[in-house]
């Protein structure tokens, strides 16, 4: 049996020079502003991280930066996620070696795979895998979905030790969290921040939300608040995460949460906003929209 993780786990960016560098200091300085907020984990190379469209190198040499600057002061998840199987196991094994604590894996893109498939899929990857493995749901982007059904016979195999939903869709998630039943050692995370308070309601165990790259402490407040039953620290701490979503309606397709977080970032100090090809960050436009919303926050007293 495992011990869920609870709390709020950022899903960190990748903080990049060029297309092919890390900002270092700014990574340096991203990976504190996070544990200073109060963070329970971190995730490196998800969704949220541009993890697909890094070289093997750069994921690498993030894998290594990052546990060697957190140092085992809270867990690190890495993003395993890739169309080949043996490079899944290869970063699975850098990642074990570099000190990581946890994987995520979600299901394999480009060619949708059907649930068959996928059952299989992972029953010939859990063998590879050093560390515990936390499956990742996302639908959107990946063309498949973890189907209830799937999880419930996979929950069998020991290393899986958890599931992280991006679908935004609740019930899926209420249906989720009834799997506690077979694995009570499972962690059942929601990834769109503003469902935080639901998933929680649900049964979930907290959330991997891309805001708390930003605001860390007000990610893990509105968790605390929603787990003591606090309505009143909830509402404020939820009122200011519905404001913060209007940065992710600047800009077109789905990347733009990741150019409005980067560029949140980069207006507050913390790291560069350079996105990995092909993608574009803001021009400054787009920017400034970025930037009246984060003065509207701080007017409201947000200060981390």
């Amino acid at each position: 049996m495992h011990t869920p993780l609870k709390g709020i786990v950022p899903p960190l960016v990748t903080p990049l020079a060029s297309r092919v560098a890390l900002d270092e200091p700014g990574l340096e300085r991203l990976v504190e502003h996070v544990i200073g907020g109060g963070v329970s984990g971190i995730l490196i190379l998800g969704t949220t991280g541009e993890a697909q469209s890094l070289s093997y190198r750069l994921r690498r040499e993030l894998i290594e930066r990052v546990c060697r600057q957190v140092d085992g002061r809270l867990p690190v998840l890495a993003g395993i996620t890739d169309t080949a199987f043996e490079e899944s196991v290869a970063l699975a094994r850098f990642a074990a070696e570099a000190g990581a604590d946890r994987l995520v894996l979600t299901t394999p893109y480009y060619f949708p795979a059907g649930q068959t498939e996928l059952k299989e899929y992972i029953r010939h990857l859990m063998p590879e895998l050093p560390l515990p493995l936390m499956l990742y749901n996302m639908p959107s982007l990946t063309k498949v979905w973890f189907e209830i059904e799937t999880l419930r016979e996979l929950s069998g195999l020991d290393g899986i030790v958890g599931v992280k939903d991006s679908s935004g869709d609740m019930d899926y998630f209420g249906k989720l969290t009834g799997l506690r039943d077979e694995r009570p050692d499972w962690t059942f995370f929601v990834g769109p921040e503003h469902l935080l308070p639901q998933a929680i309601g649900l049964g979930g165990d907290g959330g991997v939300n891309g805001g708390a790259n930003v605001f860390p402490r007000l990610f893990v407040e509105a968790y605390a608040a929603a787990v003591a039953g606090d309505e009143a620290g909830l509402g404020r701490a939820t009122a200011l995460i519905d404001s913060l979503q209007r940065i992710y309606d600047i800009g077109k397709y789905a990347s733009r949460h990741i150019k409005a977080t980067k560029s949140a970032l980069s207006i507050r100090g913390i790291c560069s906003d350079f996105m990995a090809e092909p993608f574009h960050h803001f021009k400054e436009p787009e920017r400034r929209r970025v930037e009246a919303v984060l003065q509207e926050l701080q007017v409201s007293g947000l200060e981390s």
